[in-house]
């Protein structure tokens, strides 16, 4: 049997993960409502009423995670604490505010979703029964949801801060991934060891998406039609911008294989931002 302590992500039984689910939902509710109050009383009612829309979207989540016990044959979950906070502020608790901004706000609230993605994908590879792992999925599917929420007003934040600075960038979704491959190959070249590694595999991963986009194309991607010029020169930009392409396309291929194949490419891509974050 695993011991949890020394895994956080172990999760043995139904009543573990729908406690731990609530309580992640509620730490990141705690979250926002203190960024919230801060910026109400540091005068900045534009930034309280975006963190007050990230409390209503995390009692949203709340609410899912409470109908789901409702119409299961689970009993109500005790309340448990996390093992390590999964809910991250990324300083804006001490931050001068004049230094915030929305688009920075929802880049916070991004990336806390995407970090659940990974847990919930931790889970579901590392599950004792299939009940685990097919709820862990469930979680993990209902994060990326968050995320392509999240992200559209990211955007959104993005084109009203820098709406006369933004020049179109065209390409294609194989081209894109290529390019990501050639900067992962060159952050291998840099790095050592099990860090090198890391990066030649993730590599091939993008070398592996940029052949099947060529054999078994996808639509084309709205969001290739309204991005800063040069966005693919860096590779953290070129991350979040195919990662932005996937779930787009994911919410707009009609057949399902389509859509589930944007959706494994999305749980890629955030992976790769998660190693190449660190």
């Amino acid at each position: 049997m695993r011991d949890s302590r020394d895994e956080p992500w172990a999760v043995e039984t139904m009543d573990e993960l729908l406690a731990l689910a609530r309580a992640m939902e509620q730490e990141a509710i705690a979250g926002y409502v203190a960024l919230a109050e801060r910026m109400r009383h540091e005068n900045r009612p534009d930034l309280a009423a975006v963190f007050e829309r990230l409390v209503a979207e995390e009692e949203g989540h709340l609410g899912a995670v409470d109908r789901w016990i409702e119409q299961s044959t689970v009993a109500v979950p005790p309340p448990v604490a996390l093992q390590e906070p999964m809910f991250d502020d990324e300083g804006a608790a001490f931050v001068a505010p004049e230094l915030l901004n929305s688009y920075r706000a929802f880049s916070m609230a991004v990336r806390n979703e995407e970090r659940a993605f990974v847990f919930w994908s931790y889970v579901s590879a590392h599950a004792p029964s299939e009940e685990i792992r097919q709820a862990a999925d469930r979680m993990a599917r209902e994060e990326l949801g968050h995320v392509a929420t999240l992200r559209r007003e990211r955007r959104r934040a993005f084109h009203d801060l820098r709406r006369s600075g933004a020049s179109p960038v065209r390409g294609e979704i194989a081209a894109l991934e290529l390019r990501l491959s050639d900067h992962l190959e060159a952050r291998a070249l840099r790095a050592a060891g099990k860090e090198a590694e890391r990066f030649r595999a993730l590599a091939e991963a993008a070398q592996a998406r940029s052949a099947a986009a060529v054999a078994r194309p996808f639509g084309r991607s709205a969001v290739l039609d309204a991005v800063p010029e040069g966005a693919d020169a860096k590779l953290v930009p070129l991350c979040e911008l195919l990662l932005d392409c996937y779930l787009d396309l994911a919410e707009r291929e009609k057949e399902e294989d389509g859509r589930l194949r944007a959706q494994a490419c999305a749980g890629e891509m955030i992976a790769c931002l998660q190693a190449v974050r660190q």
